[in-house]
């Protein structure tokens, strides 16, 4: 894996374990987007939470699905 692909998992690594974990309990399943500073959004579908996101944060967001492993960044 390179140098900065290591980065960028450990950075969506720390904002999911900040801001989606404690999501798990209520929110399993849906999607989150976070901001580098923190900022979220959520939404039932992968579309509506990235569209959302850019709208409001601008590129450079990570998006999850609360719950499991699968990770996108916006940029």
């Amino acid at each position: 894996m390179a140098a900065s692909n290591k980065q960028l998992k450990k950075q969506a690594d720390k904002l999911y374990e900040q801001y989606g974990k404690p999501l798990e309990v209520e929110h399993k399943g849906v999607y989150l987007a976070v901001s580098p500073d923190g900022q979220t959004v959520l939404g039932a579908t992968l579309m509506e939470v990235s569209k959302q996101a850019k709208q409001v944060f601008g590129p450079g967001s990570f998006v999850f699905k609360v719950g499991e492993k699968a990770v996108g960044k916006w940029r």
